[in-house]
């Protein structure tokens, strides 16, 4: 199994990365988190994985941290919760604000999450309650990074992100509208436009 990997990121949305390592490119799955952390294109990272292998495939998922792995791990432990919804949980927040949700049994909260219905949110809230509170080691959120692209690319590339995390089109349209309107004289990166919508989504 691959635990980790050490490498120049090569490519870089907010929902997969590739890492070069020696010559050998590996795409990862990850959060809008850990993304939002990641150096810019060329840069030295080190991502710790976790490898879900099925039949049909075999896909790696990454973090910077051992909370943010451990979390995804106790998630996909959940029945009706893939490493997919897992990823697309994590990134709906910071990781302090997921713990808390499920420690408080927020059901409601967590039922606006994509592919979490009631009998999952329950399920969720019963088995990691407890489980959840034991995780340690948050990391505090860098500090907003100058955007680069223009702001059009940047809604386009938002939405994409959040289709393919598994909300409707017209939902997270609204959603990163509102994002926008809300702060319309802030230039957002990719990353920080996209954690502003899904935090939309969850009010």
């Amino acid at each position: 199994m691959i635990a980790q990997l050490r490498g120049s990121l090569v490519h870089k949305t907010p929902v997969d990365v590739v890492i070069d390592c020696g010559g050998v490119g590996y795409q990862v799955s990850v959060s809008t988190i850990t993304s939002d952390k990641l150096p810019d294109v060329g840069a030295p990272v080190t991502l710790l994985t976790m490898m879900i292998v099925r039949e049909d495939a075999q896909q790696l998922f990454g973090f910077l941290s051992d909370a943010e792995r451990d979390i995804f791990k106790l998630l996909i432990s959940i029945s009706g919760i893939g490493p997919k919804i897992a990823i697309t949980i994590l990134s709906a927040g910071n990781l302090p604000e997921l713990q808390d949700t499920i420690m408080r049994g927020d059901l409601s909260r967590l039922q606006k999450l994509p592919g979490v219905g009631k009998k999952t949110a329950e399920r969720i809230i019963v088995e990691l309650r407890d489980k959840i509170g034991k995780v340690e080691g948050f990391e505090e959120s860098p500090e907003d990074a100058i955007a680069s692209a223009t702001q059009r690319d940047v809604r386009e590339e938002t939405l994409a992100a959040m289709v393919k995390l598994g909300y409707q089109r017209a939902a997270a349209d609204k959603a990163i509208k509102s994002a926008l309107q809300a702060d319309p004289n802030v230039q957002f990166t990719v990353e920080q436009l996209l954690r502003k919508a899904l935090r939309n989504v969850l009010r």
